[in-house]
């Protein structure tokens, strides 16, 4: 990746498998990281995330638990096309309960009210939780996911020349253990 990136570890660890994002990228903190890359645990904090982003990134990477359908502990990549951008003004200021839509609808008004430029790039890597019922701690599949997930951020933002960022199609890609 090019330019500013910043990592997002969002999540509730409160609700089991939902503190994913957060012991994710505390993990990440322990491995040297390029120059421009900064990894933040916002948690539950969507408010606090979205003026972050005003801050200039070119890359945003949310880690967060996802439900897709896949077995527990089962890694997602996914990078949205951009078919359906999030419209500014949308979003409900709920700070306890902001998706990751919401927080990039937040960011749309809050760009559209500064002349911000929100990131040009946004990717999610995600894990299929078993539980995010009451309680503190990841299940087995899920805490096993999480060095698989730190492997797959560092290989994310290993530098890369610019023509390898902007010729890569948007996709998902799916990673079982």
């Amino acid at each position: 990746m090019s330019g500013p990136t910043l990592v997002a570890g969002i999540g509730n660890v409160f609700l089991g498998d939902d503190g994913f994002g957060v012991e994710t990228v505390r993990a990440l903190s322990a491995h040297p990281l390029p120059d421009g890359v900064e990894v933040v645990d916002f948690g539950v904090r969507g408010v606090h995330l979205a003026y972050q982003l005003l801050d200039g990134y070119d890359t945003l990477v949310l880690v967060d638990a996802a439900a897709r359908g896949g077995a527990p502990g089962t890694l997602y990549l996914i990078e949205p096309d951009g078919a359906a951008p999030v419209e500014p003004g949308g979003a409900a200021l709920d700070g306890h309960h902001m998706s990751p839509d919401t927080v990039l609808a937040l960011l749309g008004t809050l760009c559209a009210g500064t002349g911000s430029t929100p990131p040009r790039r946004t990717l999610v890597v995600g894990c299929e939780p078993a539980t995010t019922e009451e309680g503190i701690g990841l299940s087995g599949p899920v805490a096993a996911a999480v060095p698989q997930a730190v492997r797959m951020l560092l290989d994310l933002l290993r530098p890369q020349s610019p023509e390898d960022e902007d010729d890569r199609p948007c996709r998902e890609l799916r990673s079982t253990p």
